[in-house]
């Protein structure tokens, strides 16, 4: 759990950037409040709202700001995300004014049929009309015109002063009214309106570029990619870049819009056709066939412009949070990918203030606002994410100022806006909606959990990255081959229609292992307007994300339903063919069931049922293009060295061997104090070794697992620290010959550490399996803890001392306390959240690549990366390796720890009290130590309040500046490249950095080169030699980077990767220490006379350190482990 810094802090959002498209060209701040609006009912109620809902509703969103620090963020940010309206104003509304006098100065154009209307505009202005498909045909009743427009106003977001700032130009709309006497009664059959709406934008865009002062450039796009409403962009030239328009970094859309009453609202109701088939008979047309809901929507939607301009007029107006709540909700939606536009879901700016004003009205119990008018703009926001995540309107009709309309059955979302006779949603797609409504429930989750920083989740993290979103990407195209199988007349194309059959077989095909799924198609362009609507592309990419169920996606075996149940059977048997079948279990139960492959196959159990389905349902051609985007992400990065579907099941010998261990050290007769506890102190027993020992990958030497031993009290143990280190020496030697004895194919071996060291541990024993695993015993006696702070108190110790004192206290603690509780804990977490252990696995690989082994310690890695799991927002818990390492890089790529500290509760319990403590201490620390010379990342947790233990020995304020540069450097690459991101470019480090490399002999670091010598001789000392108790726990390359740290610590920086890596280095920097100095004798260092320099003013001589002396010296220190030295930046 991250932890806001106390200070206040300006913040910036993070966004992908885009146009300014929140708005239908639906809302107008010139517009006539008291314009009328035509009921088509009077009734008031709405159909779908209980008491019961209302209530628990309105109680919870009444409530106020969670914190006064978020209302400072919150104020801060809509200060930052307003546009400055009266500066851009001033310096585009000479464009704006110039473009209004143009339209309106437009002559009138006698009617045409629509083929010579299209050819006297082609030949005369150079202008395509946009005919949306299918155009007018040569044989066409009617006739297209041109008059001047009723009217010309400027609408949108940017008019209500609810636009935002965005990365891209800020976007003006521009509405102009059709005049009613162009069209005729029943335009608003089978596309005759839409084509006459086509041709008046070509006119107006032929008047614009035939006026002289036009100093523009002119582009046709979509409004909101709906192929049927074609607008004008105007955009600043290229060759004139001091005009008004680029000066104010805008551009300026014009939309088209009907009257109010152009037409008959129940003639455009969803359950209404207005699309006519040709029947097969000659002249013959059906006269009723199947709804056009998307048809009419967007015709209806074209002529409610006047009418949703008073809506939010009058909201604005009644409501004073509504402005800063639809700032608030725009901002949210953008962080989020979703957007007015089709391809972003077709929920934006438009569509959050429409409902929001409209529940303001009404929509509760006996047509009670929902939404309070003097709710401020949070509990607006709140409100309206209580109501978009508590009402699913896919299954339940959301229906206002209507009588009970027969809807068509459709997965189409639905608010229907009775008094103007629209559903708001018509663009939502299924799976659009479904990712609203999850989006507006994890928010409600931030917003009811305790974490400090929920501001961050809402508003400023940026959660429409793909890559971290969803657990699994997939792309595939549309093949040649597919054939619509739609027989409704309604608009819908092929890329739409392909996306609803494919989100429903897959949605089936994977059921309750996935939780979301969500498709994208690629943005619609716009086009110049000499030429005709660019074609569809005859094979666009869909692009599928999906968030999975850890607990369900890796199933084996799915359980169908009885057999007993025919007409669920068959509909199973019709959708799995040939993969169904019947299977009797252990409970005796005879089920229709699936069977996946878990072990054999090299593709997981998802991606099997994903191609299956597709390539049963859609086609070959479709399964054949799937790609499974950055899926096998620890596989192409671990391929030599770790299997990636290692499961905990891979540690299981280890901690069976631990367990018998254990077991048998209690059931020991002729010690003289009882085992109290047996502990495990070692990442191999918590499941978060990158190589599970054991196991066929790992070929490295055994490395014993740390385990503590602790002891009933006694009185008998000595009261003197060294005396206590020689009774533990005497104890294991006992512990090892009782093992020996009662274990068979077990050697026990008593080793020494810190010999030079009386108040620290000094005595450990090996107990070595010959098959499976071996343990170092420690001895934990809790009098050493009390022996030590007696000293730590003691006045008359001299510093130095005092410090060796503080070091010792904080070993032990970090030893014999606080590693077994980490252990347990993260044991627990690792069974609770199965991908928790390959993450962390992943998490120490990442760092071992980048030569951070020595200074970033394990559990360090461990603590960072349980933070994703156990604080997931904004996020769900990550259903992928791929997405837990993802977001634990973003996360240390964000964490500021020169003022925030690192906060996690592994168990749930931790109060704001406890975090409000840790929070001082981190303060008094940063007192202490302003400079971070001993502690530079504060990492608390529930089980260790001080935050120091696995951060006091490192890492350094260098080290950690170039840990979060390196995630930095990782998310940005992940943010520009995309889904097609190189993995292996994530785990590639370069040397440049550094002053020299050292390559090591990986063939001495491993031992294989031993094993090769050996396996050329005698067989039976193979044998012997596998069994080498010297050998176990050595390590070359550990041992060698200690002895250089010991002899060169203070003028070299030390790097390396762990002994796993196939490529062995040690990487150095000189310390900037070592920078010429007068000559003293006794320098730290081996030393020469600065080349080129004499003596100083006081005839003192100048010495540098003797790069190339050491480096010769640490080469022959290495012998044959080291293959060569780079050098750079000396001569040497």
């Amino acid at each position: 759990m991250e932890i806001a810094p106390h200070a206040l802090k300006r913040r910036k959002l993070n966004n992908s950037g885009g146009n300014d498209d929140l708005e239908h060209g639906q809302e107008d701040s010139d517009a006539d409040p008291s314009a009328s609006v035509e009921n088509i009912s009077t009734n008031k109620g709405g159909q779908n709202d209980a008491p019961k809902y209302t209530k628990a509703f309105e109680m919870n969103a009444g409530e106020s700001y969670s914190s006064n620090m978020f209302k400072l963020q919150m104020d801060e940010l809509l200060m930052e995300v307003k546009p400055n309206y009266e500066k851009r104003i001033k310096k585009a509304e000479n464009a704006l004014r110039k473009l209004k006098d143009i339209i309106e100065r437009i002559p009138q154009r006698d009617a045409l049929s629509p083929l010579e209307a299209e050819r006297q505009l082609r030949e005369i202005s150079m202008v395509q009309i946009p005919f949306p498909e299918p155009r007018p045909q040569s044989d066409v009743k009617y006739t297209l015109s041109y008059e001047k427009p009723a009217n010309v106003n400027i609408i949108g977001s940017y008019a209500l002063k609810t636009a935002i700032m965005r990365a891209s130009p800020l976007v003006i709309d521009m509405a102009v009214t059709m005049p009613s006497n162009i069209f005729q009664d029943k335009d608003y059959l089978n596309y005759r309106y839409f084509h006459k709406r086509a041709y008046y934008l070509a006119c107006i865009t032929a008047g614009i570029q035939e006026t002289r002062e036009c100093g523009f450039a002119l582009s046709f796009d979509y409004q909101n990619g709906n192929p049927l409403q074609p607008v004008l962009l105007i955009s600043p030239n290229q060759d004139d870049g001091a005009d008004d328009l680029s000066r104010s970094e805008t551009q300026i859309r014009i939309l088209l819009a009907g009257e109010t009453n152009l037409f008959p609202m129940v003639k455009t109701l969803p359950e209404k056709n207005c699309v006519r088939l040709k029947d097969s008979a000659p002249g013959k047309s059906i006269s009723h066939g199947s709804p056009t809901p998307m048809y009419n929507s967007t015709l209806r939607a074209e002529c409610c412009v006047a009418a949703y301009l008073k809506l939010l007029h009058e909201a604005s107006v009644k409501a004073q949070g509504f402005k800063d709540a639809c700032i608030l909700g725009t901002v949210w939606l953008q962080q989020r990918g979703l957007g007015t536009a089709i391809s972003e879901g077709g929920f934006g700016h438009f569509e959050l203030a429409s409902m929001i004003a409209i529940l303001t009205q009404g929509g509760g119990f006996e047509n009670r606002p929902l939404l309070s008018l003097g709710y401020s703009s949070y509990q607006i926001f709140k409100a309206f994410l209580q109501f978009l995540a508590g009402k699913d309107l896919s299954r339940e009709p959301f229906v206002t100022d209507s009588d009970v309309l027969h809807f068509p059955q459709s997965s189409t979302p639905m608010f229907f806006d009775g008094t103007r006779a629209l559903n708001i949603l018509f663009k939502m797609s299924p799976w659009s909606y479904q990712t609203l409504r999850y989006e507006s429930l994890m928010s409600l989750k931030v917003l009811g959990d305790s974490a400090p920083d929920q501001f961050r989740h809402l508003f400023i993290s940026n959660l429409n990255n793909p890559v971290q979103r969803f657990d699994s990407l997939i792309r595939l195209s549309i093949p040649h081959s597919w054939k619509s199988a739609l027989q409704a007349p309604d608009f819908i194309d092929r890329p739409t229609e392909f996306c609803t059959k494919l989100h429903q077989v897959l949605s089936t095909g994977l059921g309750d292992r996935a939780r979301l799924i969500d498709l994208r198609t690629e943005a619609k362009s716009s086009w110049a307007t000499t030429d005709l609507p660019g074609p569809a592309k005859s094979n666009p990419v869909i692009v599928v994300g999906a968030l999975v169920k850890p607990e369900h996606v890796g199933r084996a075996v799915d359980h169908g339903p009885a057999a007993q149940d025919k007409i669920a059977a068959t509909a199973f048997r019709k959708f799995w063919g040939e993969k169904a079948e019947l299977r009797r279990f252990k409970d005796g139960s005879i089920l229709e069931s699936l069977v996946w492959s878990d072990k054999d196959s090299d593709k997981s159990v998802l991606q099997q049922i994903v191609i299956y389905v597709v390539q049963r349902h859609i086609g070959g051609d479709a399964a054949d293009s799937l790609e499974f985007l950055a899926n096998d992400l620890d596989r192409m990065v671990l391929s030599k060295h770790c299997n990636p579907n290692i499961s905990l099941n891979a540690f299981q010998p280890l901690l069976s061997a631990y367990e018998g261990l254990e077991k048998r050290m209690r059931e020991i007769e002729g010690l003289p104090l009882q085992v109290r506890q047996i502990s495990a102190a070692d990442a191999d027993l918590r499941y978060a070794s990158v190589l599970p020992q054991g196991t066929s990958i790992s070929n490295h030497v055994r490395r014993p697992m740390n385990v503590v031993l602790q002891f009933e009290g006694s009185a008998r143990w000595p009261d003197d620290i060294a005396a206590i280190q020689r009774t533990k020496a005497a104890f294991l030697l006992n512990i090892g010959e009782l093992l020996d004895e009662s274990i068979v194919g077990s050697t026990s071996r008593l080793g020494l550490e810190a010999e030079t060291e009386n108040m620290l541990n000094s005595s450990f024993l090996d107990v070595i399996y010959s098959d499976t695993a071996a343990f170092r015993l420690r001895i934990h006696h809790d009098r050493e803890l009390t022996l030590l702070e007696r000293q730590l108190k003691d006045n008359r110790l001299d510093r130095l001392s005092r410090e060796q004192v503080a070091l010792a206290i904080s070993a032990y603690k970090r030893n014999f306390i606080h590693a077994p509780l980490h252990t347990q804990a993260l044991r627990t977490l690792c069974t609770r959240f199965p991908l928790l252990s390959p993450t962390i696995r992943l998490m120490k690989k990442w760092r071992d690549s980048h030569l951070l082994s020595s200074h970033i310690s394990d559990e360090l890695i461990e603590l960072l990366t349980i933070r994703t799991f156990v604080h997931p927002y904004p996020w769900r818990v990550p259903g992928s390796v791929r997405t837990g390492f993802l977001r634990t890089l973003t996360f240390i790529a964000k964490w500021d720890w020169r003022l925030e500290p690192f906060i996690v509760d592994m168990s749930g319990e931790m109060t704001s009290a406890d975090i409000s403590a840790i929070n001082l201490q981190f303060e008094a620390w940063r007192k202490i130590d302003p400079a971070m010379n001993r502690m530079v990342m504060f990492t608390a947790s529930n089980l260790d309040p001080h935050g120091i233990t696995w951060t006091e020995q490192g890492p350094s304020k260098v080290v950690a500046t170039r840990f979060t540069s390196l995630t930095r450097v990782a998310c940005n690459l992940v943010k520009e490249q995309g889904l097609d991101f190189d993995v292996k470019a994530l785990f590639a480090t370069s040397f440049a950095d550094y002053d020299f490399v050292i390559h090591l002999n990986n063939k001495i670091i491993t031992g294989e080169g031993r094993k090769e010598k050996q396996h050329s001789r005698f067989k039976n000392l193979q044998v012997q030699s596998s069994n080498d108790l010297a050998l176990v726990g050595y390590d070359p390359l550990e041992s060698l980077l200690e002895e250089l740290k010991s002899l060169y610590g203070s003028s070299i920086v030390f790097f390396h990767n762990a002994s796993t890596q196939a490529d062995p280095v040690i990487a150095g920097l000189w310390s900037p220490q070592t920078t010429p100095r007068i000559w003293r004798v006794h320098l730290a260092y081996s030393t020469m006379p600065v080349p080129g320099r004499v003596e100083d003013m006081e005839g003192e001589s100048q010495a540098s350190i003797n790069k190339a002396a050491i480096l010769g010296e640490i080469s022959r220190l290495g012998g044959d482990m080291i293959l060569r030295i780079e050098k750079k930046g000396f001569r040497g």
